[in-house]
């Protein structure tokens, strides 16, 4: 668990500070689309960073199937903490929150999920 809430807690952490950015600076000169998908690029980034830091932390005699238990756990931890807040601090419902997302960027945003979800088990190597 220790992993997926480290991976969880970098990429998590990463977003948010981006989003601190791209929210009043970015939204209202670019728009939300653009804002979005120009913060992608850095997010990719930041997950595959992340996946590096947990599995040289916890190197030990794990397979490809442990990283993508991790993986997935960390992502059920941040869809989970993002719905959340869009509950909690939007006062948005889920399905509200769902259908007010951009189309391209909710789609790419979704693409990243999966992506943030695999990372760990595609970077990891027999033998680290």
């Amino acid at each position: 668990m220790r992993p997926a809430l480290a991976y969880y807690g970098l990429v998590f952490g990463t977003g948010f500070a981006l989003g601190v950015i791209r929210v009043p600076l970015l939204v209202p000169r670019l728009g939300e689309r653009l804002a979005e998908l120009l913060e992608m690029p850095f997010m990719l980034i930041a997950i595959v960073l992340a996946a590096r830091f947990v599995l040289r932390r916890w190197p030990g005699p794990a397979s490809r199937l442990h990283w993508a238990i991790v993986g997935a756990m960390a992502l059920a931890l941040l869809v989970a903490t993002e719905l959340m807040l869009a509950v909690v601090l939007a006062g948005r419902s889920v399905g509200a929150y769902l259908a007010a997302r951009d189309p391209v960027s909710g789609s790419v945003y979704l693409v990243m999920l999966v992506v943030f979800a695999a990372m760990p088990g595609l970077l990891w190597r027999r033998g680290r």
